[in-house]
């Protein structure tokens, strides 16, 4: 029986939720929910070793450095998640399998075996919801304020999952609604040697994500889960590049969408 404590974050250990450029005037939220790798000091490193907590199964790779100059290149608000997703995946839901894994792709990961409900619920109660709460306050906000929003899932993906490569650059991810993902795919599609994959290399659905399902499609909100191949953006050459990519074409398909709307209204 794993006998790790109850209670998780002591003073002086970092936030779990990160947000800059709060007072942003874009309406397009980017948020991270695997932007980071860090372990509460109560837990160590669940007993993974330390090769294993820089690889894709701990974080997204390169993805907070993209999302902090997308961030400043539109003055977008970012909310990021600091916490690695072996302790708590915060794009699932809580009690699910993959929340807490035993096993992520072919590691085992033994702080994670066994947990009391008491443990489960101290990770959701001090990593999962402080992130998600800070979500939901912003956009409760911006509701209030009267000012349009676009939630930006942002996400990175490995070129190698079980021995098999992916051939995307990057995907576009949607569940019910497609048509903001649609319009980012064309423009995508039209820069110079990229492979963007189509709900590839996965798909939103309720059952396997939290983000997209909750924060977009409950509100109604305009929103698109954006996944770039880590090794693209493992540095800081390829955030940049990925990184101005993105501003760039992401502006062009939000005017797309909400022109669309208009001329459907007419």
């Amino acid at each position: 029986m794993n006998q790790m404590p109850d209670s998780l974050l002591t003073a002086g250990e970092p936030s779990p939720v990160t947000v800059y450029n709060e007072s942003g005037r874009s309406p397009l939220l980017i948020v991270a929910d695997h932007a980071g790798n860090l372990f509460p000091r109560a837990l160590g490193r669940l007993g993974v070793s330390d090769a294993e907590c820089e690889r894709h199964i701990a974080w997204d790779i390169g993805i907070a450095g993209v999302c902090r100059m997308l961030s400043e290149a539109l003055d977008a608000t970012l909310v990021q998640q600091n916490y690695s997703r072996l302790v708590i995946d915060c794009n699932r839901t809580p009690g699910t399998e993959t929340s807490m894994p035993d096993i992520s792709e072919l590691t085992q990961v033994p702080g994670n075996m066994g947990l009391s409900a008491g443990q489960k619920a101290a990770r959701v109660a001090e990593i999962f919801r402080p992130y998600h709460d800070r979500i939901e306050s912003e956009l409760d906000r911006r509701r209030l304020a009267g000012r349009p929003t676009a939630l930006i899932a942002m996400h990175s993906f490995t070129p190698v999952f079980k021995g098999v490569k992916r051939p995307w650059h990057a995907g576009l991810l949607y569940n019910r609604d497609p048509r903001f993902a649609h319009l980012l795919m064309a423009h995508l599609k039209r820069e110079p040697g990229l492979v963007i994959g189509d709900n590839e290399p996965y798909s939103v659905t309720d059952a396997s994500d939290y983000t997209i399902p909750v924060h977009g499609e409950r509100r109604g909100l305009h929103h698109v889960a954006i996944e770039i191949r880590q090794d693209l953006i493992a540095d800081e050459s390829g955030q940049r590049e990925w990184g101005a990519r993105i501003a760039r074409l992401l502006p062009l398909a939000y005017r797309e969408l909400l022109a669309g709307e208009a001329a459907r209204s007419v």
